[in-house]
């Protein structure tokens, strides 16, 4: 039986694949728990200094598997109403929460909480010609997997307010010109794209790159005060590092940094 979830690494870079491409990766039960298992296992391992989250075939995620959610609702079963408790957010605080960078290949369509899943990566490299969708109004619920706080962040209240409300589909060009995308790239060089980003931020001084993290999820939904107040402590813990002593020296002899994370 084919896994749903794949988990490989290769240097200092984790992929975390759904593999459920004759179902566009949409996310049963299983696959949620597999997907969450993966994740947390990238973010554990001291070698993985950067994550990719990608899909396998046309689509990087559909979201939810509706087939299976419909019987659910059918049998009378409580787990169609759990399913955020005990699946979406223990998956988005840990792909958002990660302290390392995090890079969502979005190789097709993303749909619902496809979509929440590639939001709460901090980088997203999109397939020109493909299709995005927030989708929940479409079968009269309401948003999860984080999207009701990343996509506000990303391109605007209001644009969010629309994206959600309506769910109306939306192209690659139009989520690169609105701020959700990092880069557009042919589909055939999604992942490449993604996993070189990856490996260029592995290399890099991911000690700084874990409380940059942490300073702008509380600048997010902080006061002033409170933003300078962190940046003080997370940059007191960069400064503490080795790789920044060492790249202050690197820059004084003028050569290139090299950066062993920590």
């Amino acid at each position: 039986m084919t896994e749903p979830v794949l988990l490989s690494t290769t240097g200092a870079v984790a992929t975390v694949t759904l593999n459920r491409p004759e179902h566009m990766n949409s996310l049963t039960a299983e696959a949620k728990t597999a997907l969450l298992q993966a994740v947390r296992a990238a973010a554990a391992d001291d070698g993985v200094r950067a994550v990719v989250l990608a899909g396998s075939g046309r689509a990087f995620c559909v979201g939810q598997d509706l087939r299976e959610h419909g019987a659910l609702l059918e049998s009378g079963s409580t787990a169609p109403l759990s399913t955020v408790r005990e699946h979406y957010n223990p998956l988005v605080r840990a792909l958002a929460g990660m302290d390392k960078p995090v890079v969502a290949a979005v190789n097709g369509t993303a749909a619902g909480a496809g979509l929440g899943l590639a939001c709460a990566c901090d980088f997203r490299i999109g397939a020109a010609g493909s299709r995005y969708t927030t989708a929940f109004t479409g079968i009269g619920l309401t948003a999860d997997s984080g999207l009701s706080w990343t996509l506000p962040r990303l391109v605007g209240a209001a644009r969010a307010t629309a994206l959600l409300m309506l769910a109306e589909p939306f192209t690659t060009e139009q989520a690169m010109d609105m701020g959700l995308l990092t880069a557009v790239v042919p589909p055939e060089q999604v992942l490449p794209a993604a996993t070189e980003l990856a490996a260029r931020l592995a290399a890099g001084p991911t000690v700084a790159y874990a409380a940059l993290k942490q300073s702008l999820r509380v600048g997010a939904s902080s006061t002033l005060d409170e933003a300078l107040d962190e940046e003080e402590l997370q940059q007191t813990r960069a400064g503490a590092t080795q790789d920044h002593r060492a790249a202050v020296q690197s820059f004084l002899i003028k050569q290139a940094p090299v950066f062993a994370g920590r």
